[in-house]
């Protein structure tokens, strides 16, 4: 498939491979019907500046330990007309996850069904989560979400520790480019009682141009129609504040507002991607309570309220660089 056709199917690898200084990770989220237990699943590539390459996968669980599977660059192979990656012995699609990881430390194993999944909307002039921003040849990260919620059955063993998904629900997305952000939060749940709400929430400071800027992507999800507050939308941040192990923050369009807060993180250490090397660290949390009310702005009247649990947080904003600036907010 022709690089310039990826642009409108961003599960696809978009194939970094003739770069240095590249990575592309996916992201598969995996929660259990009743809550107990939290599966993230992270497999890559990533071309270093000085020319080395590998592959990768990495295992979260919801107590916060954290595994990461180190494979050759020959181990990854992906298909070229659907999305379908393989590394070392594990092949991820839409539909299924195989693992059979095993280090000599660690040992991960298991088989997961993946149903229909249900993508941010792919349009000609907005492919995606980042709509036109997409089309930007020079920007430092690229997102992807892949499935806002999808159905998950089957189980993975850890290290002897048998997770078992029955009636769960899945989360996918993904990432490439050079590096993540200079600060970002993150927050994602389909946790929630009501079923088929999925909440995924991104703020970022992105290079522009020689500069800067906030940038907001939050899609909520409710009964089949996503709400979305983007910054190519017109949407703005109202308000953001965070502290350790907690978040909140308020975005409005015309006619909707959002508010989100998420706390309780217990966070463990992944690896993240600084000019392609795997060096950096990520502290992500999957046990975090998030709680979001949408409302109508003029009536306000209240459209969504809930709490989902075994929710993902992650805050890198160390210099407080994502407080909106007064100018920002809207009342």
């Amino acid at each position: 498939m022709h690089a310039l056709t990826k642009v409108w199917h961003p599960a696809y690898y978009q194939n970094g491979g003739t770069r240095r200084g590249y990575f592309e990770g996916w992201y598969f989220k995996v929660v259990d019907a009743t809550c107990p237990q939290t599966l993230a699943i992270i497999p890559g590539v990533s071309i270093e500046p000085t020319g080395r390459r590998h592959a990768f996968v990495q295992v979260i669980q919801d107590d916060g330990s954290a595994h990461w599977f180190d494979l050759p660059w020959e181990s990854f192979s992906s298909a070229q007309d659907h999305f379908e990656i393989h590394v070392g012995a594990c092949t991820f699609t839409d539909r299924e996850i195989v693992l059979d990881l095993d280090d000599g430390e660690s040992r991960v194993r298991g088989r997961l069904a993946l149903g229909e999944p249900k993508p941010w909307p792919v349009r000609p002039l907005s492919p995606g989560i980042m709509g036109p921003f997409r089309f930007a040849p020079f920007m430092e990260c690229y997102h992807g979400v892949l499935s806002l919620d999808h159905t998950v059955a089957g189980t993975v063993e850890i290290d002897g520790r048998r997770c078992r998904f029955e009636d769960g629900r899945g989360y996918t997305e993904k990432d490439w480019g050079r590096s993540f952000p200079s600060a970002w939060v993150w927050v994602q749940s389909n946790g929630f009682e009501h079923e088929r709400v999925s909440l995924t929430a991104s703020i970022a400071r992105i290079p522009w141009l020689g500069s800067s800027f906030v940038g907001s992507i939050v899609g909520l999800l409710v009964d089949g129609r996503l709400y979305r507050f983007a910054t190519y939308t017109g949407a703005k941040l109202v308000s953001l504040s965070h502290t350790p192990g907690a978040v909140e923050f308020t975005l409005q369009d015309g006619r909707h507002r959002i508010e989100v807060s998420a706390s309780g993180a217990v966070p463990g250490t992944l690896r993240s991607p600084v000019l392609g090397r795997m060096i950096g660290r990520v502290e992500e949390s999957l046990s975090g309570v998030v709680r979001v009310r949408l409302t109508e702005r003029r009536s306000g009247r209240e459209i969504f309220a809930g709490e989902g649990r075994n929710s993902g947080i992650e805050m890198m904003d160390p210099a407080g660089d994502l407080a909106p600036q007064p100018a920002s907010v809207t009342k």
